[in-house]
């Protein structure tokens, strides 16, 4: 059957690591589009900093964002499609295990319009990683003063950040703390220093954003082709037709994909590229 979605993570997958989106990747893909197949975007970052690469794919479709907790479309506005908000009493109960942690939570916000895509506290002691997270995005993120009685509205993700063995400690905190409520990742961005505990409503992930989309295109599971690199990357990779891993992925991911494309150092979407245009 042939494949009619691309869905693809940003960092470890379609950039290189040096953080660029090469020529050769760019035209690739252009090919994958010319055939008629979607190509879709399915990350674990902010839906502003993967704007830059939409625009140089000539993109034309909604982006997963937030490791699926936001969609939104760029040619249409910047139109909400899907924001997996928190209730108030998941969001403060997921808070109160941070504090007791003593870690900053960052809370991601469906506030692009406003000009700012984060929530911080920045009342407590900063850990080196979160220093270094709110130095490069200082512009982006908005100091939210009182958490006692009211939390900022529309939030639909965020994370913790420390050393691995702390974040660890948090996801088996947080899984205790709300069993089956939330859907939880521990993972290092490329970008930064330090590890994540990426945190979304339970059920909430790329796979979720990309079946979402899918549904809406009339397209079966087995015509989707997934291609990731990190744990976040698992249910998408796991669940479509052809899942596939880069040559630089963590092994879990290798030993779910169905096939090992190059790594992103050597444009090994070129290769994925050449078996989904082969059927």
């Amino acid at each position: 059957m042939p494949y009619r979605l691309l869905a693809l993570d940003v960092d470890g997958t379609l950039l290189n690591s040096k953080d660029q989106l090469t020529d050769r990747t760019i035209e690739v893909l252009a090919e994958v589009q010319s055939a008629g197949i979607q190509v879709v975007l399915a990350t674990g970052r902010r839906y502003r900093t993967v704007l830059p690469f939409v625009e140089k794919l000539k993109l034309n479709v909604p982006i997963i964002t937030c490791s699926g907790a936001l969609i939104k479309h760029p040619g249409e506005d910047h139109r909400t499609y899907h924001a997996a908000t928190f209730t108030e009493e998941q969001l403060r109960a997921w808070l109160e295990v941070a504090d007791v942690l003593t870690h900053e939570a960052i809370l991601h916000g469906d506030t692009f319009d406003q000009g700012f895509d984060f929530y911080y506290r920045g009342d407590r002691a900063m850990t080196d990683p979160v220093s270094e997270y709110l130095h490069r995005n200082h512009t982006q993120g908005s100091i939210w003063e009182d958490w006692t009685t009211t939390l900022p509205s529309n939030i639909f993700g965020g994370f913790l950040m420390g050393s691995e063995t702390q974040m660890l400690k948090a996801e088996q905190h947080l899984h205790e703390a709300l069993p089956e409520q939330l859907q939880l990742h521990v993972l290092r961005s490329p970008m930064y220093k330090g590890w994540m505990c990426e945190v979304a409503r339970f059920g909430i992930t790329k796979w979720s954003g990309i079946r979402s989309l899918a549904d809406k295109w009339g397209i079966k599971d087995e015509e989707i082709c997934a291609v990731g690199d990190d744990v976040n990357d698992l249910p998408m990779i796991a669940a479509a037709g052809l899942g596939v891993a880069m040559g630089n992925a963590v092994d879990c991911v290798k030993e779910i994909a169905d096939r090992i494309a190059p790594p992103h150092d050597e444009d090994g979407l070129q290769e994925v590229a050449a078996w989904v245009l082969s059927t």
